[in-house]
């Protein structure tokens, strides 16, 4: 325990520490003193530099100290326990205030929604009123943070009395709160469903002239907002929506008509508040607020309603609004739509900012629109707009990824004439598209570049040189530079020495970077995945199964990512109770998509039907939303089964599964696939099975399937059924006639031999009779 709470108090930066609190008070009063703006001498703009420096430091000192006393005061209550917390802070002479208590209580919280069991939540929940009522006897004010996240629990597990109860003494301590616990009340009221409470509330309002009716109609609202309930039109109808102060309350009020598609309320509250002086200015962001969350509108159709809404009610998008609506366009990926939105923001006289161009950036990165780069460089350009160097590093990483390297060290130079230094960053993003594109000389190039313009590696530069090393000499090298440098070692620099050991067949070595670099660094567990992930990857995949179950025993949660790679290469017969086994640690939905699709390849491969179909059920019941994602699914095992002609069978009852089981059609694609199969295996019977099943499903024979049923039935010799599949194909085409052609020579021969081989069996076994009465 006291190694950990040293570990947390350590600086993990280079940052030096005061003495004392009060031992630099004399020195920060100078520094504070210094003047922000003047008109200085090169001297003294270094003096004003550094003092700037000092300013940064302290903040950074302060703020880290800040995290790492949250982070021990975490540790401490759930190794110790919140009583025992209160008095070690208490004997190290530590006042505990209000944010220790609010950390206390938020541990005891989570501890309750996280047990199982009613008693073990109720004593977790009078820890954290026990921990309530010593703040009330020190004179704390009780505010939101504190009593939120704990009304929040008592909503949550429904818990009526428990929260009137807490509610009074909240209102008792602190009378201000009581327009603010409406919202809470509220919130209790809808979890609850006691609708006949919900009217009681809104009729209070109704009839209620205090001066906090508004600002606690407010809070009803937004719990009602929430809740998308029908009892929000009903109050919206007796409340002067003018009158509402919250612009959080009126966001909600209008996101959720926007969800209920109610145009003639919106807009009659919309002209409301045009006409209201203190909101009128805010009347273009609500009407995004309504549009940006009508359901079933594509990106198109939201910027129509937009547009057509601003015209109706004769007002002017802001740059807010229009910024919004770019930031929605992004967050749909539709790049080249939000480059419209800014051309159009451009042209009504609004400055285009740095924000909106990395949304943008951001966008066209994650939708692979990399090619967009030159034309958002080029509208910089002609909208005065000066990148900093985030901007240009990730510019810099867009031209790399379409391995357009010429523009991306075009831009590095275009930041050395605005006199912006290049950082290692905007090197590291071509370095690692020259490692992506397997060229490591020019890889080494981009090292040289560096040290020419006086730009120092960090700690991402060494990880890709690591992690790309082919030999152990290499890697000592440049761990040896990275030593030297007096960089601080990161989990990147340990992942990458990880990765570099493992590949070259160093696995013990690859071990001993956890023991020895791992414990100083935060993110241990993202280091063991990729200590599990790369040792099974690397054809250690017994010893990556030792490892995960022996990080598993210590209470560690490995990344999905290395149980994905455990999947992935414990691929040999006798493995699916394992394979199950680790399907079942995953929890995030898309991990478990994928390791699911993984394991039932496997069980199609090594012919498991149940552990297919139980699979392909559990598919059904996670994605059952998504027929297309089912599809895509199916179509995969198909593939996989016409891949293996001895899987036929596998295949067949796969089908009668998805038909009668899960009451799903299969695809076209799946028909196909079993159709080619059963060419390669020349079963006729399975074939016309098959065929009929086009029928079935509704599904039209195309030239497609004429061609593959023409095929099984001459390789499998039915020539009489394969005229007249023939008699019905549509030969127009000259490609479909040299197929035909084709197939009657390849298939036609085949049936030959096999009809010779027949024969030569049948005269074989009447020759053996013949000598046996002989």
């Amino acid at each position: 325990m006291s190694n950990e709470i040293s570990h947390v108090l350590r600086s993990d930066s280079s940052i030096g520490s005061p003495d004392s609190e009060d031992c630099n008070l004399k020195s920060l009063e100078e520094v504070l003193s210094k003047p922000l703006f003047a008109d200085m001498s090169q001297a003294k703009a270094l003096l004003h530099k550094e003092a700037l420096r000092e300013r940064k430091q302290r903040w950074i000192f302060k703020n880290t100290l800040v995290r790492r006393y949250d982070r021990l005061v975490k540790m401490c209550a759930q190794v110790l326990g919140t009583e025992a917390t209160l008095q070690v802070f208490g004997k190290l002479g530590h006042e505990t205030g209000v944010k220790e208590y609010n950390a206390l209580m938020a541990i005891c919280i989570e501890k309750a929604r996280g047990s199982d069991d009613e008693e073990v939540a109720l004593e977790e929940i009078h820890k954290a009123f026990t921990l309530f009522e010593s703040m009330r006897e020190q004179g704390f004010r009780i505010e939101e943070d504190t009593y939120g996240p704990f009304l929040m629990y008592l909503i949550d597990v429904e818990m009526v009395e428990e929260f009137h109860f807490f509610g009074r003494l909240i209102k008792d301590d602190n009378p201000s709160s009581i327009s603010r616990l409406g919202y809470y009340e509220m919130l209790l009221y809808v979890r609850t469903n006691q609708e006949e409470k919900i009217r009681e509330l809104i009729n209070h309002v109704a009839c209620h002239d205090g001066e906090d009716k508004y600002d606690l109609a407010g809070n009803y609202l937004l719990a009602l907002c929430e809740s998308d309930r029908e009892e929000l039109l009903h109050f919206l109808q007796v409340i002067d929506i003018q009158n509402i102060s919250s612009l959080d309350c009126l966001t909600s009020i209008f996101t959720s008509l926007g969800k209920l598609k109610l145009d003639v309320l919106a807009e009659q509250f919309l002209l409301l508040l045009k006409d209201h002086h203190d909101r009128a200015e805010h009347v273009t962001k609500f009407i995004f607020d309504y549009v940006a969350y009508m359901p079933n509108l594509v990106v198109e159709d939201v910027i129509s309603k937009f547009r057509s809404l601003h015209e109706k009610l004769k007002v002017k998008p802001s740059s807010t609004s229009y910024g919004s609506l770019i930031n929605y366009c992004c967050a749909s990926l539709e790049v080249k739509t939000a480059l419209d939105i800014v051309e159009e923001m451009c042209e009504a006289g609004f400055s285009l900012s740095i924000e909106v161009v990395n949304a943008i950036l951001r966008a066209s990165d994650e939708s692979h629109d990399f090619n967009l780069v030159h034309q958002i460089y080029s509208m910089m350009h002609r909208h005065n707009l000066i990148p900093n160097t985030d901007i240009f590093r990730s510019m810099i990483n867009l031209s790399v990824r379409m391995r357009d390297f010429d523009s991306a060290y075009n831009m590095l130079e275009d930041a050395q004439r605005m006199n912006l230094a290049p950082t290692s960053s905007m090197y590291n993003a071509i370095m690692v598209g020259y490692y992506r594109e397997k060229d490591p000389h020019r890889a080494l190039m981009v090292l040289k570049q560096m040290e020419k313009a006086n730009v120092r590696p960090d700690c991402q530069t060494y990880s890709y040189l690591i992690c790309n090393c082919n030999t152990e000499e290499d890697i000592n090298k440049y761990y040896k530079e990275f030593k030297r440098s007096g960089l601080p070692v990161t989990k990147h620099i340990c992942m990458a020495l990880i990765s570099a050991y493992a590949a070259c067949g160093q696995f013990e070595k690859a071990k001993k970077v956890l023991e020895e670099e791992g414990v100083l660094v935060k993110g241990s567990n993202e280091i063991k995945s990729v200590l599990v992930s790369a040792l099974a990857s690397n054809g250690q995949i017994c010893d990556a199964l030792e490892m995960y179950e022996e990080f598993k025993q210590d209470g560690c949660n490995l990344e999905p990512k290395a149980v994905i790679s455990l999947i992935e290469h414990l691929q040999s017969d006798g493995q699916l109770s394992r394979l199950l086994k680790l399907l079942e640690e995953l929890t995030d939905r898309d991990f478990w998509l994928d390791g699911c699709y993984r394991v039932l390849l496997y069980s199609v491969r090594f012919n498991h039907l149940s552990a297919a179909v139980d699979l392909l059920k559990q598919l059904k019941d996670r994605i059952s939303n998504d027929e297309m994602a089912m599809e895509a699914v199916f179509d995969e095992v198909f593939f996989s089964i016409a891949e293996e002609t001895t899987l036929l069978q596998m295949g067949f009852d796969l089908l009668q599964v998805i038909k009668n089981d899960l009451g799903l059609a299969p695809s076209r694609k799946v028909l196909d696939v079993l159709l080619s199969a059963c060419v390669s295996t020349k079963d006729m019977d399975k074939s016309i099975l098959i065929w009929k099943e086009y029928q079935a499903a509704d599904l039209p024979y195309n030239i497609l399937s004429f061609l593959r049923m023409y095929q099984a039935l001459l390789a499998s010799g039915d020539l009489k059924s394969a005229r007249i599949v023939l008699s019905k194909m549509p030969k127009d085409d000259p490609h479909v006639r040299l197929i035909i052609q084709e197939s009657q020579m390849v298939y036609a021969k085949m049936a030959s031999e096999k009809k010779t081989e027949k024969n030569r069996i049948t005269k074989g076994r009447k020759h053996k009779k013949s000598k046996a009465k002989k």
